[in-house]
């Protein structure tokens, strides 16, 4: 759901998305990059990451860096493959890693069957708590990844 909330009351919507969130790692945006040097000393680019709120950072899952793309990469025409086209590739895989792929679509199939979800991104924390326990070796794992 999608709340918005006003000066003259509140609004819920419901929604089925996802954030996808991009920022420049400093000001002058070459913080990292292997061509280009960054021009910002260490306080400025410090100071410009902690602009972005505590809390809306804590509110998105996944952070990744993104390397540079190359001019030609992006203004070329090569059109990407289609799903079609990647599973008639799939016939040129081992027989093990194409039978894994169908396996695991035929698996999330039959978990959500009768649920009207699709994916499992659609999954919702009661969802994922249901279908993806974690023993204590995973939890240890979780636990040493968090700040």
């Amino acid at each position: 759901m999608v709340t918005i909330s006003r000066a003259q009351g509140t609004l819920t919507f419901p929604a089925n998305f996802m954030l996808v969130a991009a920022a420049n790692p400093c000001p002058c945006g070459y913080y990292g990059d292997p061509v280009k040097e960054c021009t910002c000393s260490l306080g400025t680019v410090l100071r410009y990451q902690k602009r972005i709120s505590g809390p809306l950072l804590d509110r998105i899952d996944i952070h990744i860096e993104v390397p540079r793309v190359d001019y030609e990469k992006l203004a070329g025409d090569r059109l990407g493959e289609s799903s079609a086209k990647i599973r008639e590739g799939a016939a040129k895989r081992p027989r093990s890693e194409t039978e894994g792929m169908e396996k695991a679509r035929e698996r999330q199939r039959r978990r959500f069957g009768g649920t009207g979800l699709q994916c499992n991104g659609d999954m919702g924390p009661s969802e994922v708590r249901q279908h993806c326990g974690i023993d204590a070796t995973g939890r240890s794992l979780l636990k040493a990844a968090m700040p």
